[in-house]
């Protein structure tokens, strides 16, 4: 199966130039800093233009309006961890092997991504109806592709769980509730957090000793 990772386009910008994509990220980075500290309601345009110290015309040359700036710093996490599960036609390796893989990808590019990978479950009332069916054709790409896996390795003996669909969620949670506490500068490093919670998602999906943990 393949899916688009196209979010819906709303954006201003017209045409790619020299420098444009590095003020772009000027912008999200900017914004990304205001959304995380005193979330969405309370950040507006202005205090944008003046954290990067720039000219109304140029923060609304390349986005129309704060929502825009939010659901594309939402989005690249997005595609980043429901396409943690797509290997490649010709990847032959066992699905357990492949499960694990990506249940670790999928918490690495959650804590990669931080904060912006932590806006849909802190704000999810922000999003638009275009935005949110393509957020959720991504999710359902990512949990068929994830189910298909589990089913195959439980036959495969590698995997010990009974309600497939539910084991997959409660393993994907563990990555999805990280917004409730975690922080860049806890105790765990990034590497040590993303060993840690790989782990845990393997206890929750059964993992057998196949020597992936």
């Amino acid at each position: 199966m393949t899916t688009s990772h196209s979010r819906p386009r709303t954006h201003r910008q017209k045409a790619v130039t020299p420098g444009t994509d590095e003020k772009r990220e000027r912008i999200l980075k900017a914004a990304e800093r205001l959304f995380a500290a005193q979330g969405y309601a309370n950040t507006t345009m202005a205090q944008i233009v003046r954290e990067l110290g720039v000219s109304k015309p140029f923060v609304y040359y390349y986005f129309h309006n704060k929502q825009e700036i939010f659901e594309t710093l939402s989005w690249r996490p997005a595609v980043a961890c429901f396409t943690t599960m797509d290997f490649a036609p010709d990847d032959l390796r066992p699905a357990h092997v492949k499960v694990t893989e990506g249940l670790e990808r999928l918490i690495r590019a959650t804590i990669t991504h931080y904060p912006a990978a932590f806006f849909a479950y802190r704000e999810p009332q922000v999003y638009r109806p275009e935005y949110l069916a393509a957020q959720k054709r991504l999710a359902n790409h990512f949990y068929e592709r994830l189910c298909s896996l589990l089913e195959q390795g439980r036959r495969d003996g590698s995997f010990d769980f009974t309600e497939t669909r539910i084991t997959a969620q409660a393993a994907c949670s563990l990555p999805g509730f990280l917004y409730n506490w975690y922080r860049p500068d806890g105790r765990l490093a990034p590497d040590a957090m993303v060993r840690e919670l790989s782990k845990l998602a393997w206890r929750v999906i059964g993992l057998r000793d196949t020597g992936a943990g």
